[in-house]
């Protein structure tokens, strides 16, 4: 098939959305397929066999990394001229209406990826925008022939805003990445200038949407060190209140596997999270995990077996379940193999290829769509 992927983030941001389309437009290549990418902002033109066509972006105040995409007759431009069998839109909002409304025009079938809960997001920024952006992406996933899904939680939250046509597609994971085999005693006695403590590690943005600041809520928890990886506007004030951490910036490849593996407890601290890939890197590198008991780490997190989950509502869950985990060595090696064992299955190879078929589906609807 020829797959166009209008997506709203792209290399070379670091992000879920980013990654999801890298790994797609990896698979599709190599079983076959051609794929072509429109992404908003400056970038590489060709990734991974296709062409990746930039258009018009602004910067989001606050944010300046990340670029949004404005309306530009390039996309219909792009997709009339690649005539694709069918319209795939990362997570759309902005870019993706731009993508829906080419794709219609030109009679294409679309489906849609919901992977970025932005009314949460807006929520965390103080933004009394949700009941707004709730209707816009509602709007979009509603006009769209399919919507995927990444968690049972985004199940709930889309059908509540009358999405009809859902269907749940997970994330994969770099299994031939992520391991337990990449655990580092060097690197950790780098971090722990050579002390026997347990290390704790968050992995991701540091930015407001993803509850960063609690993770200073760890700051006195005994026996442990604490390893900051990533970056973005709150490491300035992660840094300042914890002067004891040690901060990596952002890792990628054979860099973040090596960290992932080397940590005891992998820590995730956002709310809003559609799916949550770190938990699932954390797990396939053998690293027990507590995460929020909310969004996506509701479905890849069984407690006690494979990770914890704390009450997001309670100021103290976080620290105790960290604690916990700390003290109990046993809990931790179970929960990390239970975690390890969860994910075993999940490569991208399969859940592209699961997406392959969701394509297929609408493209053979398209006659009966027509038709009525």
């Amino acid at each position: 098939m020829r797959v166009a992927i209008v997506t709203e983030s792209f290399l070379p941001q670091v992000n879920g959305v980013a990654g999801t389309v890298r790994h797609v437009v990896d698979r599709l290549t190599a079983t076959g397929h051609q794929g072509l990418v429109v992404a908003p902002g400056a970038g590489p033109a060709a990734y991974g066999g296709a062409e990746v066509v930039r258009v018009r972006s602004l910067a989001l105040p606050g944010y300046r990394s990340f670029p949004l995409g404005l309306p530009d007759p390039a996309v219909h431009q792009a997709l009339e001229r690649f005539r694709p069998d069918v319209v795939h839109l990362a997570s759309p909002v902005a870019l993706g209406a731009v993508g829906l409304r080419a794709a219609r025009r030109l009679g294409v079938p679309t489906v849609a990826v919901f992977q970025t809960d932005v009314s949460g997001f807006a929520r965390q920024y103080g933004l009394r925008a949700e009941h707004l952006i709730d209707r816009w992406v509602a709007h979009l996933h509603r006009r769209a022939d399919r919507t995927l899904v990444p968690s049972t939680s985004s199940w709930d939250q889309l059908a509540a805003l009358d999405v009809p046509d859902l269907h749940l597609w997970r994330r994969g994971v770099a299994l031939d990445l992520f391991d337990p085999a990449h655990r580092d005693p060097a690197l950790r006695a780098a971090w722990t200038g050579g002390e026997q403590r347990t290390v704790v590690g968050y992995v991701g943005r540091l930015a407001q949407e993803k509850r960063v600041r609690r993770l200073a809520e760890l700051a006195d928890v005994p026996g442990i060190h604490l390893v900051v990886v990533g970056d973005g506007p709150e490491r300035g004030w992660l840094a300042d209140r914890l002067p004891h951490a040690t901060f990596t910036g952002m890792l990628r490849g054979p860099e973040l596997a090596r960290a992932f593996a080397s940590l005891d407890v992998f820590v995730h601290t956002g709310e809003a999270e559609t799916f949550c890939q770190t938990v699932q890197e954390a797990q396939a590198s053998g690293v027990a995990v507590v995460a929020p008991a909310a969004g996506g780490p509701l479905d890849l997190v069984v407690p006690g077996s494979t990770g914890c989950l704390y009450d997001v509502t309670d100021p103290g869950a976080l620290r105790r379940s960290v604690a916990g985990l700390v003290a109990d060595p046993l809990a931790r090696a179970r929960m990390a193999r239970g975690g390890h064992e969860a994910v075993a299955g999940r490569s991208w190879a399969r859940v592209v290829d699961e997406l392959v078929g969701h394509y297929a589906a609408v493209v053979g609807a398209l006659p009966d769509r027509l038709a009525a």
